[in-house]
């Protein structure tokens, strides 16, 4: 492998352990590499559909094709973040309801500090469950369904027709990113339509989701603000965002 693929897969590697990097990071990721050089690399990655370019910088494709990133990586992006809009969760939730947990790093998170109560829980989240299994009064229940390997969690047709089963009272949902054009949306079609599918059988829907996944747009839509009744986030949403927000009677924590 020459001194140029080297340099290549080190970028990729970069970008896709922190899913968003500006060009000022890589700078000083690869001090020895010359800027013409660093974008010429960005141009060819992008070309090669290993990275993706965007304005200032690039995105790891993990996230936003197929997917939907790896849980062990997410899980230690943002994490004051994700315990922020942990605890801001934990005051919505009510004893003896159906409550429906969606996968991902930050519902892992809301997981580990779920209160030892009454609660019939549906996760589709392996690491929602493994924390949930540290109590002992909610029931827990995993749909049957595919796995994804990569977020460790389960999704299909058959997780899909369990949950049209089932009457929430609240659904936690996690998305991979909103963009004002394409609303919520994450990597894989039938993630999608189990979420939909959670949201459309709760009284209740609530986003979990942290700043970073402002402006972010992914190949399948999930919902738009007007489907949502709660956003719980880090307190650094976007105005403009919050504005949206308030034109659909969205309640932001």
């Amino acid at each position: 492998m020459d001194t140029m693929e080297k340099r290549r897969n080190a970028i990729v590697d970069f970008i896709n352990v922190r899913g968003t990097v500006s060009f000022a990071q890589l700078k000083d990721a690869f001090p020895h590499v010359s800027e013409m050089t660093l974008r010429t690399d960005l141009k060819v990655l992008d070309d090669a559909r290993r990275i993706l370019r965007i304005h200032g910088g690039a995105k790891s494709v993990q996230v936003l094709i197929g997917t939907d990133d790896f849980l062990n990586r997410k899980s230690v992006r943002n994490i004051p973040q994700k315990q922020k809009i942990a605890e801001k969760a934990l005051t919505l939730l009510r004893p003896d309801t159906t409550v429906f947990l969606d996968s991902g790093s930050t519902a892992t998170v809301f997981a580990a500090k779920f209160p030892d109560q009454s609660n019939l829980i549906y996760t589709t989240g392996l690491s929602c469950a493994t924390e949930l299994a540290n109590l002992s009064r909610p029931t827990v229940m995993l749909p049957g369904g595919k796995l994804n390997r990569y977020s460790q969690s389960v999704f299909g047709f058959s997780a899909i027709r369990e949950l049209q089963d089932v009457n929430f009272h609240q659904a936690f949902l996690g998305i991979t990113g909103y963009h004002a054009a394409a609303g919520f949306s994450c990597g894989i079609r039938d993630e999608a339509i189990l979420k939909q599918t959670a949201a459309r059988q709760s009284d209740q829907v609530i986003v979990l989701m942290d700043s970073s996944k402002i402006g972010v747009k992914c190949s399948f839509h999930i919902c738009g603000l007007q489907d949502i009744d709660i956003i719980v986030s880090d307190g650094m949403l976007p105005e403009e965002f919050l504005m949206q927000c308030r034109r659909n009677q969205v309640e932001v924590l």
